[in-house]
C-alpha cells in the first residue's frame, strides 16, 4: 500500500522563502560585479553558513559564537532581499557594497570553519539521587567478666607494709649497747628507745634499728 502524500504548508513556505532568498542573493551578487557561477555561488554560500549555525545552535543553546554567524548570514540574507525590493539602483551598485560581496566568500569560509571545529559542550551527567544516611548500628560488645555482685561487702584495703629497717654497723651496735648499759648500771632500768635516739641523735630509721636490735621499748 503506498503512503499517500500530505500536503504541508510549512514546508511550501520554506521552498518558496528559500527560492526568492536565492534569487535575491544571485542579483545582488551579479549587480556587484560577479558574473556567471560566481553570482550562483554566492547564495549557496550564506545558506550554508546559515544552516551550519542553526545547527550549532541546537547542540549549544548558549554558544555565542554560533550566535554570532548565525546573524551574520541571516542579515546577508535579509539585506540582499531589501536591497533588491528597489530601494537600491543595482545599476549603480555603491563602492562598500561590492567590497563587502567580493570579501563574502572569505568570511563564509572563516565561520564555517569556526562552526565545524568547535568544541561542543559535554551533556550534563544525570543527577544522582541522594543516599540518606543510615543510622548507626550498635555494636553490642560481650564481655566474659562477670558482673559485680551488689550484696557482697567491700574489704577494706590492707594496711601498708612497714619500711624494712636499715643495717646497723657493728661498732655503733657496740657503741649504743655501752651506753643502754650504763643506763641500766646506774638508774637500775632499761634505757628507753627514744632516749637513746636523742642520746645517739641518729636518724629515726636508724634509731628504730639500733633499738630493736637492744630490744628497747
Amino acid at each position: 500500500m503506498s503512503r499517500s502524500i500530505r500536503f504541508d504548508a510549512v514546508l511550501v513556505q520554506a521552498v518558496i522563502a528559500g527560492a526568492l532568498s536565492f534569487a535575491h542573493l544571485h542579483d545582488l551578487a551579479e549587480a556587484a560585479g560577479q558574473t556567471g557561477w560566481k553570482a550562483w555561488a554566492y547564495p549557496v554560500s550564506v545558506d550554508l553558513l546559515l544552516v551550519a549555525a542553526w545547527r550549532r545552535l541546537r547542540t549549544a543553546r548558549r554558544d555565542r559564537s554560533a550566535w554570532t554567524w548565525f546573524v551574520i548570514a541571516l542579515t546577508a540574507s535579509l539585506g540582499a532581499n531589501i536591497a533588491t525590493a528597489g530601494l537600491l539602483d543595482l545599476t549603480h551598485v555603491p563602492a562598500w557594497l561590492r567590497i563587502l560581496v567580493a570579501g563574502w566568500p572569505a568570511l563564509a569560509f572563516l565561520g564555517g570553519t569556526l562552526l565545524v571545529h568547535m568544541p561542543t559542550e559535554p551533556p550534563a551527567p544525570p543527577a544522582q539521587p541522594v543516599d540518606e544516611p543510615a543510622a548507626p548500628e550498635v555494636e553490642m560488645h560481650r564481655t566474659d567478666e562477670p558482673a559485680p555482685d551488689p550484696a557482697a561487702p567491700e574489704l577494706a584495703p590492707a594496711p601498708p607494709k612497714p619500711a624494712p629497717l636499715p643495717a646497723v654497723p657493728a661498732a655503733l651496735l657496740d657503741h649504743a649497747r655501752k651506753i643502754a648499759d650504763a643506763h641500766r648500771a646506774s638508774t637500775g632500768s632499761p634505757m628507753a628507745a627514744d632516749a637513746l635516739s636523742a642520746r645517739l641523735q641518729l636518724p629515726a630509721p636508724m634509731a628504730d634499728a639500733i633499738a630493736a636490735e637492744l630490744q628497747l621499748a
